[in-house]
C-alpha cells in the first residue's frame, strides 16, 4: 500500500462526496430523479481493492453498491440518475495505484 496514493484517494473521495451531495440536492429540488441499476466493469483484481471501490461508491451520495462479482470484475450499482461508468467510479485509478500497483 502506497501512502501517497492513499492521501490522494482520500482527498479525491472527500471532493466527490461534496460534489455529489450538491448534485443530488439539485436533482431532488428539480425533480430529475430517474433511478437505474448499472453493471460497472472494473480493472481492479484484488478483493480488497474492489471492496474499497464498492464502499467509496456507497459513500458518494446518489450511488449505492448492491453487489460485487470479483470473478467477473464487475459491480452492481444503483444510481439516482443515469450517468457514464467513468462518472460512477472516478477514484478507481487512485485505488489501483494505492493497493494493486
Amino acid at each position: 500500500m502506497r501512502p501517497f496514493w492513499g492521501i490522494v484517494y482520500f482527498i479525491g473521495l472527500v471532493y466527490y462526496i461534496i460534489v455529489s451531495a450538491r448534485d443530488v440536492f439539485i436533482q431532488c429540488v428539480n425533480g430529475k430523479i430517474d433511478p437505474v441499476v448499472m453493471e460497472i466493469d472494473t480493472v481492479l483484481k484484488r478483493p480488497v481493492s474492489m471492496t474499497i471501490l464498492a464502499n467509496s461508491i456507497t459513500l458518494t451520495p446518489g450511488t449505492l453498491t448492491i453487489d460485487i462479482f470479483p470473478e467477473k470484475q464487475k459491480l452492481l450499482v444503483a444510481v439516482i440518475s443515469p450517468r457514464s461508468q467513468k462518472d460512477v467510479i472516478p477514484f478507481e485509478g487512485w485505488i489501483k495505484k494505492m493497493v494493486e500497483d
